[in-house]
């Protein structure tokens, strides 16, 4: 099981707290708060505050460690751990005076400054925001957040010169200068000054393709009164990101030139700051720190779609699914983002055991847009996942209905559609259709591995194109060698096609990669009888009873275990 990264000890760091004693806390545990019980106080509230922590409750351990720390102000590390966890839950107000008394201990304390300051952006007061942000040191992210939020503190004093001096890319942030040429415009968009406006998003876009950009420069381009220059961005987005539930182009200009700028406010403009960082944070991993900065830029900007959505997803992604479900709901429904933010929902109410509202969610949202195939899909994943294949393959059609309308072009982007498609219909019993998918997967994506592995294994297992399966999946290994599922696969193409000896090379690699698969372990005993090693062979077997086998292999496995030996090999 994945274990949430100790992200927060990093975002701890930014404070010049030390949280590495404190091990990385499992993400899904419940909340150990009793809402009925007296709440301890001093050293009962420490204990308590340490257990919840390490069992991967920061709300509770939020909770308790900030009284624990109000009663001994002398503990410095006291101190730095409440504040990070109070600041990670968005409890910013009773944040702002342990980030006071930090300061006084270290004037340079990152966290605490950047939380000071947009406090008092979000007052209206930026020469005060501008001080604080000065003082941040220009180490790690701050390297790339500083010169973006005193860009935007200049900007909140009337002084777009200013801000644009601070966004000229180079040195440490020379690497980032395609999110700084983005902000450039927003700024100088915001100054009414379009023709540097456009130079800077133009910039921007030869350097990225970020949704936030083609959502930014397409407005910008709306406004302006040339749809055409914006249909042609939003059409190059969607060759390469046909997914539309969080953001549609053909939507998009339904509104013609009456489009709101992204950022109104140099408030807003800071918020885009934090953002920006929080999702740097989250493809980096340390999903713990993303979550401290989308709190700080909802302090200021407490409806941003994009920011809500990326918190609702950390949220999710560490088992804190009751805590997601209100931000998905509280999103705009007028936002391009409301679609996704139903789709995660969806996906929600799933993975929180109630199957039958996230279904219910789905085919509503299908409903509700009739050209969109990403809720299809979903549903699709949904029914997959319960083994429900023949619903699932109802659901994929639908969705490639929609996606890939009769005449219309292949689309390598939707090689997953017809991969998940071949998925459905082949545990459905339909294979005729299932290889076709599977052939027309690989014709958009030729060396997928698994859609070569799945593949390759289904012909092999029937006992059909045993040397062009073999062949499949042979590339399959090339490509990933370390995936247990695809080793497996290429053992037991071998074993099928008589090399017992190759067979067991590979299966007993595949064991290792994929101790726990009961599948793995059944071909490697396969392969150990057939190789003249019988008490190896019923090892495996007995072993793949106790991994929790489908119910087909059971009685298939009993057999072997209780007699020792293998039907004849052309049986399946």
């Amino acid at each position: 099981m994945n274990r949430t990264p100790p992200a927060l000890a990093l975002a701890a760091a930014l404070a010049a707290a030390s949280l590495a004693t404190c091990g990385s806390p499992p993400s899904n545990a419940p909340s150990s708060i009793d809402e009925t019980a007296p709440e301890p106080h001093g050293l009962g509230a420490y204990m308590a505050g340490r257990f919840a922590y390490a069992h991967g409750d920061t709300r509770a351990a939020a909770q308790f460690l900030s009284i624990a720390a109000a009663s001994d102000r002398d503990n410095t590390e006291l101190q730095q751990l409440a504040f990070t966890l109070l600041l990670a839950e968005g409890r910013l107000d009773e944040a702002a005076p342990l980030a006071e008394r930090l300061l006084l201990i270290d004037e340079e304390a990152p966290l605490p400054t950047m939380l000071l300051g947009v406090r008092a952006a979000a007052q209206g007061d930026f020469v005060s925001a501008q001080k604080r942000f000065e003082a941040m040191p220009r180490k790690g992210l701050n390297a790339f957040l500083a010169p973006l939020m005193l860009a935007w503190s200049r900007e909140g004093q009337d002084d777009p010169n200013g801000a644009l001096d601070l966004l000229k890319p180079g040195g440490a942030t020379a690497a980032f200068a395609p999110v700084f040429e983005l902000h450039a415009g927003m700024v100088a968009d915001l100054a009414n000054r379009p023709v540097e406006a456009e130079q800077h998003f133009r910039a921007a876009l030869e350097g990225q393709g970020s949704l936030r950009a083609i959502e930014t420069a397409g407005a910008f381009f709306q406004r302006s009164g040339r749809l055409d220059e914006a249909r042609a961005l939003y059409a190059r987005y969607h060759a390469a990101q046909p997914d539309r539930s969080l953001f549609d182009g053909d939507r998009a200009l339904k509104a013609g030139t009456k489009v709101p700028r992204s950022v109104t406010s140099a408030g807003d403009g800071l918020a885009e700051s934090l953002f920006d960082t929080a999702s740097l944070a989250r493809q980096g991993g340390a999903n713990d720190l993303a979550l401290v900065f989308a709190r700080l830029a909802l302090g200021i900007r407490p409806n941003f779609p994009l920011c809500q959505l990326l918190l609702a997803d950390v949220l999710s992604r560490q088992g804190r699914l009751d805590e997601a479900e209100p931000i998905y709901h509280a999103i705009d429904s007028a936002s391009p983002a409301a679609d996704y933010a139903r789709l995660r929902l969806a996906v929600n109410f799933d993975e929180a055991g109630r199957t039958e509202n996230a279904i219910a969610e789905l085919r509503r949202l299908i409903d509700l847009r009739p050209d969109g195939y990403d809720a299809a899909m979903t549903l699709g994943d949904v029914y997959r996942t319960h083994k429900r294949f023949p619903e699932a393959a109802e659901a994929y059609d639908l969705a490639l209905r929609r996606a890939a309308p009769e005449g219309a072009a292949p689309n390598p982007q939707l090689w997953p559609l017809y991969y998940a498609r071949g998925i459905a219909l082949e545990r459905s019993g339909q294979w005729p259709r299932a290889e076709a998918d599977f052939l027309q997967a690989l014709r958009l994506k030729p060396e997928q591995p698994d859609v070569l592995n799945y593949l390759g294994y289904s012909w092999v297992d029937q006992g059909i194109n045993l040397e062009e399966g073999r062949s499949l999946l042979e590339r399959a290994v090339r490509l990933r060698p370390n995936d247990g599922a695809i080793v497996d696969s290429l053992g037991w193409a071998l074993y099928r096609l008589g090399d017992f000896a190759g067979a067991v090379k590979y299966l007993e690699r595949g064991v290792e990669l994929k101790p726990e698969d009961p599948t793995v372990n059944e071909h490697l005993g396969d392969a150990l009888w057939r190789s003249g090693r019988i008490d190896e062979a019923r090892f495996q077997w007995q072993r793949a009873l106790t991994l929790n086998p489908e119910p087909e292999q059971i009685e298939a496995l009993k057999a072997k275990v209780s007699s020792g030996q293998l039907p004849p090999l052309t049986a399946k």
